[in-house]
């Protein structure tokens, strides 16, 4: 495990695992260091990005909080449960069913019956990377990532799941779709979905 510099104002700690940068993300939103003004987790790091701290003084904190962390991570309770609602009417639900060799009902069924933890936030606000798809529905990207992808659609790609968080371009397979807003600016925290967070989806009837 190691802390190291992320150019001038930052500091990258290496958690070693996505459970451990789950904790230490926690540790820090609970109570935030001094000059610390944003902090990222990855899959098994956390960026904190802190121009105003002293770097040397917090680079002995977050090693202290990371002991913490490695310590307590496999006594740490689940997350929150967040569930949404799915209308599985996605134009890629035909495709997604001919590459896993299922029927399309049964793609939606499995993708349903899954429970995800949201690994972290990338490629956009908002946007979580889902862990825990069923390997059964494991299937690449497109090959020509669509220019415009509405938000609320819910999608697929490899071994990840995710839910749109705004209109933007895309490469993921859509499933389905759902009127839940997982980011809303104006909302405090923004993201509803952090690191962390179980989610389940329920399949709805379309309309």
């Amino acid at each position: 495990m190691t802390i190291r510099a992320a150019g001038e104002h930052a500091l990258l700690v290496e958690t070693g695992s996505l459970e451990a940068a789950h904790r230490l993300d926690a540790l820090l939103r609970a109570d935030p260091p001094p000059g610390v003004e944003d902090v990222v987790p990855g899959s098994r790091t956390v960026l904190v990005v802190a121009p105003a701290a002293d770097l040397p003084r917090l680079e002995a904190l977050l090693a202290s909080l990371l002991r913490t962390a490695l310590a307590s991570a496999g006594a740490a309770g689940p997350g929150r449960l967040v569930e949404i609602p799915v209308v599985y009417d996605g134009a890629d639900l035909a495709e997604v069913a001919a590459l896993s060799g299922l029927p399309a009902e049964e793609v939606a069924a499995r993708h349903a019956a899954s429970e995800f933890t949201v690994g972290w936030l990338g490629f956009a606000p908002g946007f979580a990377y889902l862990i825990g798809l069923d390997p059964a529905l494991h299937v690449p990207r497109l090959a020509v990532p669509r220019t415009s992808v509405p938000p609320g659609s819910v999608a697929i790609a490899g071994s990840y799941s995710a839910v749109y968080p705004s209109a933007s371009p895309g490469g993921w397979r859509l499933l389905g779709r759902t009127d839940v807003r997982v980011w809303d600016a104006a909302a405090e925290p923004p993201a509803m979905l952090p690191p962390g967070t179980r989610v389940r989806f329920r399949p709805e009837a379309g309309r």
